[in-house]
Formats: C-alpha cells, sequence, structure tokens
C-alpha cells in the first residue's frame, strides 16, 4: 500500500488525475457551443464540473476570476498534500503564480478590479490602507515587487528554488532543472509571439509537458508538472468562460 505524503502517491494520484483530463476533442467541442448555459452545462459533464463550483448562468466576469482563483489555490493545496512535508512549501507557492500579474498591476499603480472584493487572498488588499505592508506580510517574498513591478517573475522563482529541499537524487534535480527550462522557454516565446499564435504555443508546451510527466518514474517532478498541465487547462476553461460573458455576440470559430 502507498503511503499518502509519499513520492510514489503523488506520481500514482498524478497519473490518475492525466488520465482523467479533457482531450482535444472534448475541448473542441466545449469551444463549438455558442450559448452560454449549455457550454456551461457540457463542461460540468466531464473533468471540469470541480472546477466549475461557484459558477452558474448569472455569474459576471468578476465573479469568474474570484471562484476560479480559488479552486487553482484548492487545486495547488491538494497536490502539496499528496508529497512528504519537506516538499510541500515549495508545492503551495504555485498557488501564487495567478496573483503575479494582478500584484504587478497594483503595484504600478492600477485601481483594483471589482473581482478583487470577492477573493479570499486580495479581499484584505483592496481595504488595507497600506498594500505594501498587506503584501509583506502575505508573501513577504514578493513585496520587493511592490517597488519593482518588473520584478515580480523573477522574485517569484527565486523564492520556488528557495523553498525546494535539497533532491534525493541527480535525477530529481535534473528533472526539476528540464521543466524549469520548459517553462521558461515557453514563456520567452509567448513574449516574442504575434497575434494569434497563443493557441499553438499553448499546444506545443502541452506536448512537451505530457512527454515529461511519462518519462518521469517516481519523483517529486511529477506533481509541478501536473500542476503546469493544470495551469493550462484552467487558462483554457477561464478563456472560454469569460469570452461567452463579456463577448456574446463574438461568433465562435
Amino acid at each position: 500500500m502507498i503511503d499518502c505524503g509519499s513520492v510514489e502517491y503523488a506520481h500514482a494520484r498524478v497519473h490518475a488525475r492525466h488520465g482523467q483530463r479533457l482531450d482535444d476533442a472534448a475541448w473542441r467541442r466545449i469551444e463549438a457551443l455558442r450559448g452560454w448555459v449549455p457550454m456551461l452545462e457540457l463542461a460540468r459533464a466531464g473533468a471540469l464540473r470541480p472546477w466549475l463550483v461557484g459558477i452558474g448562468e448569472h455569474s459576471d466576469s468578476h465573479r469568474i476570476e474570484a471562484v476560479l482563483r480559488r479552486h487553482w489555490r484548492a487545486c495547488v493545496d491538494e497536490v502539496a498534500s499528496w508529497l512528504p512535508g519537506a516538499w510541500q512549501p515549495a508545492v503551495r507557492w504555485c498557488a501564487w503564480l495567478p496573483e503575479l500579474a494582478p500584484l504587478q498591476h497594483l503595484a504600478r499603480g492600477g485601481e483594483p478590479p471589482r473581482w478583487m472584493r470577492d477573493d479570499d487572498v486580495w479581499r484584505d488588499a483592496v481595504a488595507a490602507a497600506d498594500r505594501w505592508g498587506w503584501l509583506a506580510s502575505a508573501a513577504a517574498a514578493l513585496a520587493p515587487a511592490w517597488r519593482t513591478p518588473d520584478a515580480v517573475d523573477a522574485l517569484w522563482a527565486a523564492a520556488w528554488r528557495q523553498q525546494l529541499p535539497p533532491p534525493s537524487s541527480g535525477d530529481d534535480a535534473a528533472s526539476l532543472e528540464a521543466l524549469a527550462r520548459t517553462l521558461l522557454d515557453h514563456r520567452r516565446e509567448f513574449g516574442r509571439a504575434a497575434f494569434g499564435q497563443g493557441a499553438a504555443l499553448r499546444a506545443r508546451l502541452q506536448s512537451k509537458l505530457v512527454a515529461q510527466l511519462q518519462r518521469l518514474a517516481p519523483q517529486p517532478a511529477v506533481a509541478f508538472v501536473h500542476l503546469a498541465l493544470c495551469a493550462l487547462d484552467f487558462e483554457r476553461l477561464r478563456a472560454e468562460l469569460l469570452r461567452r460573458v463579456l463577448f456574446p455576440r463574438w461568433e465562435v470559430a
């Protein structure tokens, strides 16, 4: 029997969840539905159902943003619980990834969007008189971004590396470095991409991540590869939801 809170358990859970992910045909069926309610019902019928709890036919874009972020944090917490305690802080740090862009927006002097008032993390920040002080308390490693917003990604990555425990083998270290290179390469390519190339770049990243996952033995890197694939699915679902809510007359390709 595999113990919960072990690398072997995490490996088994990740592969079980990977088998439940929507394939391209299922995504195309969702994307092809023009109506908001029919699309929502179809998405709820499959593996996306847990991520749609709290989102209904009358949800606006702000509600969708807050709910999806809440589900992302729950997803990260669940994956962290599969691993030994030493690896959990680095996994839980991934909960901050969707918050980097809003943080950068606020640090540059932008007004907080309305969804932040309903969000579990940002609610207190919106109400705080001293938002830098709030950030220093909530995520001290990101606090310097309040003065240097362009450094937020580098600050997150540096803090993630600091929270990683010493790998138990050279293979563990190599797998984590391979994943980091894959994600950094994607980010650079995405930053240079022309309009309309995003879907192809995301599809290429997904193929690389799936290949890495299939090659990995029971290693801590499986948890981070799994979260990267979950992030792609979250992003794709968010796009489908917001496109229909914000642009109801947009023709489906």
